[in-house]
């Protein structure tokens, strides 16, 4: 059992974050790697990617956003709470050298992903323009803890509610022009990683993706995370899941991401009618 230590809502209902106690794993993982978390025995195996790592408190911290029946079940536990099964450090870690200019972009809870690895690029002697993105200004999450490790941060934003209105892809032009970077590394949703990379491909700046496909055991035997790299078939719990965004084939990474969206939809109305059953009988019986 890992014990949930503590619990914030970066966005209520909606964004969460646990900081788990998980003292061996937080004593090996290195930024880019991930876990795989189970809430309870017969529950579903999910990946994420850790945001934090405390060696000395023996922690790891997740942020995850609530979007189908496993994600809702783990945003109900509390402080206290234990998740019946963690597992990782998982991946293979990102290659933090000392490159020159580095622009790290974020889109959504990508940023929770982006967290550790800016911070691993500023600590190797780079220099570090964040861009962050979200669709309003109450999705947008760590902004400070990205600022404070930037030495230049830009915040965009759909509907213009906070930082400039516009998309990240909009910054990173204006990046790109006033000072190449030397390796741009976006994590997000698929399609600001595809955007992403399509406008650095024409001049060969490296750009890094992490990609979270459907994954079931996190160990390359299931191939359920599969994803078309180049010419060749990787595997992104142990190949990545960072990737070269110039040789991933984002449309298969869409059509695998999209095959289970019916069902998932359903599992979640069936969990949400079942809570709020349960509900509606504790207030009878109050």
């Amino acid at each position: 059992m890992f014990k949930i230590v503590r619990k914030e809502e970066l966005v209520p209902s909606s964004v969460i974050l646990h900081e788990i106690e998980a003292p061996r794993v937080a004593r090996k993982a290195k930024p880019g790697q991930f876990l795989i978390l189970k809430a309870t025995e017969t529950g579903e195996r999910i990946p994420l990617t850790m945001a934090d790592t405390d060696p000395e408190t023996g922690t790891v911290t997740v942020i995850f956003m609530v979007v189908g029946k496993s994600t809702a079940l783990f945003s109900t536990l509390q402080e206290g709470d234990t998740y019946a099964d963690l597992i990782g450090p998982l991946g293979r870690p990102t290659d933090v050298a000392k490159v020159g200019h580095v622009v790290c972009v974020g889109g959504g809870t990508g940023t929770a992903v982006l967290h550790p690895l800016a911070r691993a690029m500023k600590k190797a002697g780079n220099r570090v323009t964040t861009i962050l993105g979200a669709r309003s200004a109450n999705l947008l999450i760590l902004k400070d803890q990205m600022d404070a490790l930037s030495d230049h941060l830009i915040v965009m934003s759909d509907d213009g509610s906070t930082g400039r209105k516009g998309f990240v892809t909009d910054a990173l032009k204006e990046v790109m022009a006033a000072d190449k970077p030397d390796l741009v590394v976006a994590i997000g949703p698929v399609p600001m990683m595809r955007a992403v990379s399509e406008l650095t491909r024409p001049d060969g700046i490296h750009t890094l993706v992490s990609l979270n496909p459907i994954m079931v055991d996190g160990t390359g035997m299931c191939g359920g995370c599969r994803v078309t790299v180049g010419d060749q078939i990787k595997f992104a719990c142990v190949d990545g899941p960072e990737f070269d965004g110039h040789q991933v084939d984002f449309k298969a990474l869409s059509q695998r991401l999209n095959s289970y969206k019916a069902a998932e939809a359903k599992h979640m109305e069936d969990h949400r009618c079942r809570m709020e059953a349960q509900a509606n009988q504790l207030k009878q019986q109050a």
